[in-house]
Order: C-alpha cells, then sequence, then structure tokens
C-alpha cells in the first residue's frame, strides 16, 4: 500500500514537472505560424541577440570575478582573508532586481551622484556624460554582482580540493605563482568554474525584474509583455519555446560539466596546499580585488536601501505592508512544505526501485530550476485553464451552473508553478541527507519489524533533518523572491512583497519601493548565513600552511 502510494505521488510529481513544459511545447506549435513569422520578422531577432549579450557579459564577469576572488583567499595569505572568504558570499542575498532599484536611485540623472557632480561643477543637465545605468551593461552588472557567487563558491571548493603535487612541481620547476595558477590551478578548476558560469547564466535567462526596469528587450520581457501586455497567448507561447531551447542548451552543458567536475576530482585527496604570504602592494592589490564585489553587490546597495526606507517614511509594521508579508509568507512557507513533500516522494521512491528509470524520473523532476519562470508560469496555466473552460462548458451544458474558472487565478496554480521551478532544490536535498544513510541502516530497521513507511518516518527523516530543513529554508527564500510566475499567475489583488517592490519601482516610486524591497533582503540572508558558517567550518587555518 505505502509502496503504491509513494509511486503514484512520485509519478503524479513527475508529471506535473513535464506538462507545462509540453504544455508550452504544444501550444505554440498549434498557434497560427502568422504570429510566429510576425514574431521572427519584428521582435525575436532583437530579444535574442540582447539575451545572447547579457549571456556573454554575465558568463565573462561572475568567471573572472568568482575564479580570481576563490583562487586568492585559497591559496593567498593577505590582511581580511578570513572575513573577505565569507563576505564574497554575501551578495547572494540580493535580489538582481532590488540591485537595479538601489543603483538607479544612486545613478540615475536625478540620483544623487550626478546630483552632487552637478552640483559640484555647476554644469548643466547636457554640459557632461555619465555612463547610463538603465542599459544592458547596466543589467550585466547588476547581475553579475549578485550571481558571481555561483562561481565563486564552486572554485573555491575545487580549488580546497585540489591537490598540491602539481602546483608544486610547477612552482618548483620555477614558474610564478601567477603563471602557476594559469598552467596548473586553473585548468584543474576549469569543471567547477564552468558549472558554476553556467548556472549564473540560467539564473540570467530567467531574470525578469532586473531587464524589465532597464528597458532592456530580452526572452523573458517578451513572453510578459506578449501575456499580459497584448493578450496574446500562442505569442507568449512561441517565444518561451524559444526561451526553452536556450534554457536546454545551458542544461546540456552543465550535465556535460558536471560529468567532468567528477572525473577530475576522483581519487584526488591529498595533502593541503600552502598558501603565499603577499607582499605588502600585492596584498593591497589582493584585498582591493576581493572586497569591490562585497562593496557593490552587498554593502553599497544595503545603505542605499536603507537611506531610502528612511527617506520614504514609511512604516514597514503598517497594516499594508503586515499584509503583503503575511501573503508572502503564506505563498513561501506553503510552497515550501508541498515542493519537500513531493520531493521526497520522488526521492525515496528511487531508493526503494533503485533503476535507471528512477534516476531518469528524478533528472526529469529537477529540469524546473533551469526553466524560467516565465515559462513555468505560460506552461502551468495553458492545461488547468483549459480545464477550467471544459469543466465550465460541461456544467453548464449539463446542469446548467456555470463554475467561471477555478483553479486558473487561484492559489492552488501557483504553489504548483513554485513546485515545478523548485523541486530539484529540495531533491538535492534529499539526496544529500540521503547519501549519509547507510543501506544497511534500512535493513537493520528493517530485520527489527519496522515497514518501509516506519522506516522512513522514524529514521530517515530524523537523520535527514538538517538536510531537509536547509532545503525547504531555500526553496522559501526563493519563493520570497521570485517574481515573474508571481506576477503572472497570482489571484486577483493578492500582492507579495516582489510584486509591491516591483509596481512601485514600475511607477518610478524607487523610494517607496526601497522597504519592500529590504525585507526581501532580509529574508535571503537567511540561506546565506548557513552558507557562511558552512564556509567558516571549512579548512581551518594553521600557521604552518603558510609559504614564506
Amino acid at each position: 500500500m505505502f509502496r503504491s502510494i509513494l509511486r503514484l505521488v512520485s509519478c503524479t510529481t513527475v508529471a506535473l514537472c513535464v506538462f507545462p513544459l509540453l504544455a508550452v511545447a504544444i501550444s505554440a506549435f498549434s498557434g497560427s505560424l502568422d504570429t510566429f513569422q510576425l514574431l521572427s520578422s519584428t521582435v525575436l531577432p532583437r530579444y535574442l541577440w540582447t539575451t545572447l549579450q547579457l549571456l556573454f557579459w554575465v558568463g565573462l564577469g561572475t568567471a573572472i570575478i568568482g575564479t580570481g576572488a576563490a583562487w586568492l583567499v585559497v591559496m593567498c595569505e593577505f590582511p581580511g582573508r578570513r572575513w573577505l572568504e565569507i563576505l564574497l558570499a554575501l551578495p547572494f542575498a540580493f535580489p538582481a532586481y532590488v540591485l537595479a532599484y538601489a543603483y538607479t536611485d544612486l545613478l540615475d540623472h536625478p540620483g544623487a551622484v550626478q546630483s552632487a557632480l552637478r552640483a559640484w561643477n555647476d554644469w548643466g543637465p547636457r554640459d557632461y556624460w555619465f555612463p547610463e545605468i538603465r542599459s544592458l551593461g547596466g543589467a550585466a552588472i547588476m547581475l553579475t554582482f549578485v550571481l558571481y557567487p555561483y562561481v565563486y563558491l564552486l572554485a573555491r571548493a575545487s580549488f580546497i580540493r585540489a591537490s598540491s603535487t602539481a602546483y608544486q612541481a610547477a612552482r618548483m620547476l620555477g614558474r610564478s605563482p601567477v603563471n602557476a595558477f594559469f598552467v596548473v590551478s586553473l585548468p584543474l578548476a576549469r569543471p567547477a568554474i564552468a558549472s558554476g558560469v553556467i548556472l549564473a547564466l540560467m539564473e540570467t535567462v530567467a531574470d525578469f525584474g532586473t531587464v524589465s526596469h532597464f528597458g532592456v528587450q530580452t526572452l523573458a520581457t517578451g513572453i510578459y509583455q506578449a501575456w499580459i501586455g497584448i493578450g496574446d497567448r500562442s505569442a507568449a507561447s512561441q517565444l518561451a519555446v524559444s526561451l526553452m531551447a536556450v534554457a536546454f542548451l545551458l542544461i546540456l552543458l552543465e550535465r556535460i560539466e558536471r560529468k567532468r567536475r567528477s572525473h577530475f576530482d576522483a581519487g584526488k585527496r591529498l595533502e593541503t596546499m600552502a598558501r603565499h604570504r603577499l607582499s605588502h602592494g600585492q596584498a593591497l592589490a589582493a584585498f582591493t580585488f576581493c572586497i569591490i564585489p562585497v562593496l557593490g553587490g552587498f554593502i553599497l546597495p544595503l545603505i542605499v536601501l536603507m537611506e531610502m526606507a528612511w527617506d520614504s517614511g514609511q512604516n514597514p509594521f503598517a497594516a499594508r505592508y503586515i499584509l503583503f508579508i503575511s501573503n508572502s509568507l503564506l505563498l513561501a512557507s506553503t510552497a515550501a512544505c508541498v515542493t519537500l513533500a513531493l520531493a521526497i516522494a520522488v526521492g525515496y521512491s528511487a531508493r526503494l526501485y533503485p533503476s535507471r528509470a528512477s534516476e531518469l524520473t528524478k533528472t526529469i523532476a529537477g529540469l524546473g530550476y533551469a526553466i524560467p519562470g516565465g515559462v513555468i508560469a505560460v506552461g502551468v496555466f495553458i492545461p488547468f485553464a483549459t480545464f477550467d473552460n471544459m469543466l465550465d462548458a460541461y456544467l453548464r451544458e449539463t446542469l446548467g451552473i456555470s463554475t467561471g474558472l477555478l483553479l486558473s487565478g487561484s492559489m492552488f496554480i501557483l504553489i504548483i508553478a513554485y513546485a515545478v521551478r523548485f523541486m530539484a532544490v529540495a531533491l538535492s536535498s534529499f539526496d544529500t541527507g540521503m547519501s549519509q544513510i547507510k543501506p544497511s541502516i534500512d535493513a537493520v530497521a528493517r530485520t527489527l519489524g519496522a515497514n518501509e513507511s516506519r522506516v522512513l518516518s522514524r529514521v530517515h527523516l530524523p537523520l535527514m533533518r538538517a538536510s531537509l530543513l536547509t532545503g525547504a529554508l531555500i526553496v522559501f527564500v526563493d519563493v520570497m523572491k521570485e517574481l515573474p510566475a508571481t506576477l503572472m499567475l497570482r489571484p486577483f489583488n493578492y500582492d507579495t512583497l516582489a510584486v509591491q517592490a516591483y509596481r512601485l519601482a514600475s511607477d518610478e516610486r524607487l523610494t517607496q519601493a526601497a522597504v519592500p524591497s529590504l525585507i526581501i533582503v532580509a529574508f535571503g540572508l537567511l540561506p546565506v548565513v548557513l552558507l557562511c558558517r558552512t564556509i567558516a567550518r571549512e579548512r581551518p587555518l594553521h600557521h604552518s600552511d603558510i609559504e614564506r
């Protein structure tokens, strides 16, 4: 009985994850080709070109900052290194669109920087040139600041695990530390760096809030404009298919790099690598390189947002903000519980029935994390709206009753979209916890008379408590920050913190948008604090490790 229920829930979950993607594809290819031809001759090439440019600049920026910072804090000793090793993870707390609001208020024409320049130099509005923050370059910088931690964390872990033998051999042969880095360390860490860059690119493809605020026309903004702006569902589906093609290419690259990374890591647990003590000039350069992304991605925008929130005079404990916070908390906590429960069903089913089919099931269930929220919103809405319309038509004809739209525009459909989007996070947490439980423990529990459901509830779940809570917390925070799916699927007049911040920023009321943005950042700090605690426990420094 337990196995049957588990299989049913597992199969239903996989179907829920696959069905939106199929629905988008069917809707796109069953729609009028005239729409697609019109898109191809007008906006589609521009959307694609802008998206590719954004991917290039974000990929380049995250690779340079993440890899350079990771190598410096792992391989070199300089003042402030211990603090920077943790601080470099802090920009993870910021959604990119919140960073965009802060920098727009600071660097736009009426912002503090340009106003001060005009006042000091007695310039008129057109007497000088200043970089435009609302541009493709501005969006690339915002996304780079918040996404480089993907590369930094993976590269840092790779440098820590790497054997020092090859590096020391290069040094003994006369290579300088920098030359040894490019010849030995960088090639060994390349799979991890590539994986981090690809994860950053996946987030870039999915981003809507930043590019929308800066007026950058990408595929993600095109889907929203077609869906909400002109109400053309076929056009939205066809743009979503184009975006899915880019996302699937990134998924394929990520899988390839993951296999390469596991190959490189095999059997490489050797001695710890010694750090170089830098000279004063080198230490200053290293400190500057590491502190700039921390300043740009966390400290400066946090100060700007706090000043904006103070100037706005809004009370974060007012009734309307309490309503936004409660709506966000209700959605995020419900989505976290549902997603975690479904992930346990999929993961435990794979544990009971280990096979290629079960592994494929887990892989398919985790695909949603790489698919942009706008695409998932389109894919979830189409089948449920079709079901609502068919049910309404049937009941009208047979009973003369109109049910209207039961599921479309409800919290139910929004929770389903969140579960599809963030299932990979919950599955990863389940796998991490389950990998620490030996199958022999299952056998002992079964020998003592416990059935499979009892083994799960009394043995596995308590042992995996920390991993599962971490996964639920990450899903909770991701839902708090999620924007495109929430905008497209939320019930009428049901606003969250993210939606409120987006609406105020869209109306150029950036100062008022600071309060909900700060609350979102405060919740985003929770998983970052967990991450920082993990970093602090890794590889304690001994003075004998330092190469003089």
